[in-house]
């Protein structure tokens, strides 16, 4: 399992233990990832953190003082 952690500009998209849909989108030395559809993006990751998996389970979703933020867990064992 692997967690990764999206930032959304709005609250009361995502529920916890919704299943999710992300993305992938290349930049010229790394990649990030967009909840779909256009609900929260990744940080960048460089090319040997690539996620395998575009499906993942919402197990997290937080306000902070720098705005709302969710944590996706994916299954990556089985790829």
């Amino acid at each position: 399992m692997r967690t990764m952690e999206f930032k959304m500009e709005r609250q009361g998209l995502l529920q916890v233990g919704q299943e999710v849909e992300v993305t992938e989108s290349p930049l010229p030395t790394s990649y990030y990832y967009t909840i779909q559809p256009m609900i929260a993006m990744s940080r960048n990751y460089q090319g040997y953190e690539r996620l395998k998996s575009r499906k993942g389970i919402v197990k997290d979703i937080r306000e902070t003082e720098r705005g709302y933020y969710t944590d996706v867990e994916f299954d990556e064992e089985e790829l």
